[in-house]
């Protein structure tokens, strides 16, 4: 037969190897800690891109419709009836609304039958002097019938003129009861009913008509922003042979760049069109008119909107541009990071321009065409100190910066996770050995 109490002293001391096995394990691969001075970190740098950038001026605009009339009714009357859907197009002549134009009409034939009268009066007073006339010539008349005849004649002539004149405002007034759209556009809604009486004591509104292409946009320039506007505008039109005592501002043909509320960037293209004469006291500004193509049904500008508008003013050549993420900002100013030659890191303050397109920004001062400075990594960039620069071509660090700090935090977090669960581990393994030595310790004794 076995015996119990031998074999679990061999099943003890096994478990005690394996226990020992592991520890010697952990042991063998975590050694003992040792300073050694870490490598220098890695991060990208890149020179400034060296460009022509063009140089804006930005304001706000409102926009306004190219054409605008109001339709009122010119002659009193009842509304009759309504010739169109309010909110649609019409073209200029079309018919939109009818006044009551019976009243108009029987005007119309009075007057007709007044000129008939003041015809017949003239032809019986010709007639009448014809007459005279031979009796005179005759010696059978007196002058005196001559002269009267003839002033008859003359006011009967004057009577048909007066008549004509009742007659062709008659006429007039009865047009104005078919009331016609001034203008190709969109028709707004009728703000007055059908029945109801127009045009009694002041020319009543009855809708409006707009012209929405092309579309104007006014906008205001202050007194700085103004002098960089008219030195451009004297250089336009000096190199295009624009005579601006005879020719409108148009003709220079300066471009306009407009964006809306909704919109990225500045995606329709106008021209500047108009300026006033004289600034505004008051406010010590300028107004201008630019005016932009609106097609479409329906067109993306409405008279109205508000919008964010940009000039072009001059050229600058071979302008400093680096990533706008690279720009760190503290209470001194805009600064970047740039390694120098011996590999340590430098704080530039500098001077920044306009933000480009590329997400790129011009810098004025402060940075030169052949520094290095850091585009990504700028969190291990610490100034003063030794880094291990690795080329980067800058217009393309703006996202894959962000993303690789995120992937040096994950790394840090994950080291000190598991560093943690070893530690646990140990302690784990502790007290099993304990109570292995306690077990043994127990069988062992008599």
């Amino acid at each position: 037969m076995h015996n119990p109490l031998r074999l679990s002293h061999w099943q003890t001391w096994a478990q005690v190897a394996v226990i020992l096995l592991l520890v010697w394990i952990i042991a063998g691969c975590s050694k003992e800690n040792e300073f050694v001075e870490p490598p220098p970190p890695k991060v990208s740098v890149a020179q400034p891109v060296q460009q022509d950038v063009t140089n804006y001026l930005e304001f706000t605009g409102t926009t306004k419709a190219f054409e605008e009339a109001e339709v009122r009714a010119r002659v009193s009357g009842f509304l009759e009836s309504m010739h169109f859907t309010p909110g649609t197009d019409v073209k200029k002549g079309d018919l939109l609304f009818v006044i009551d134009p019976k009243e108009y009409q029987a005007e119309v034939n009075a007057a007709k039958a007044e000129v008939q009268s003041a015809k017949a009066q003239r032809q019986w007073a010709k007639i009448e002097l014809a007459r005279a006339k031979k009796l005179f010539e005759q010696k059978a008349g007196a002058e005196a019938d001559v002269v009267k005849w003839r002033g008859e004649r003359d006011v009967a002539k004057a009577a048909v003129v007066r008549a004509e004149a009742k007659l062709e405002r008659a006429l007039l007034d009865l047009s104005y009861t078919k009331v016609t759209t001034p203008l190709t556009g969109r028709v707004s809604r009728n703000f007055v009913d059908i029945g109801n009486l127009v045009g009694e004591s002041e020319p009543t509104l009855l809708t409006t008509v707009t012209r929405r292409e092309p579309m104007y946009v006014y906008f205001s320039l202050n007194e700085r922003e103004l002098l960089k506007v008219l030195a451009m505008y004297r250089q336009e039109i000096k190199e295009k042979g624009v005579d601006p005592a005879k020719e409108p501002a148009r003709k220079a043909q300066i471009p306009l760049f407009l964006g809306l509320a909704n919109e990225e960037g500045y995606p329709h293209k106008g021209t500047y069109d108009f300026a006033e004469s004289t600034v505004d006291s008051g406010t010590a500004t300028l107004q201008l008119r630019g005016v932009f193509p609106n097609p479409g049904n329906p067109p993306k500008l409405l008279p109205g909107l508000f919008t964010r508008l940009r000039m072009p003013i001059d050229v600058h050549k071979n302008a400093i541009l680096v990533p706008d993420r690279a720009l760190g900002l503290d209470q001194v100013g805009r600064y970047l990071l740039v390694v120098n030659k011996d590999k340590v890191v430098e704080q530039r303050y500098v001077k920044i321009g306009a933000l480009v397109e590329g997400g790129l920004r011009v810098i004025t001062d402060g940075l030169k065409a052949d520094d290095l400075v850091v585009v990504k990594g700028v969190q291990r960039a610490i100034p003063g100190a030794k880094v291990d620069p690795q080329q980067a071509e800058p217009g393309k660090t703006s996202r894959p910066a962000a993303k690789e700090e995120t992937n040096g935090e994950n790394d840090l977090s994950q080291v000190d996770k598991l560093k943690e669960k070893v530690s646990v581990l140990q302690t784990q393994l502790s007290d099993i050995q304990a109570e292995l030595d306690s077990s043994v310790d127990s069988k062992t004794q008599p």
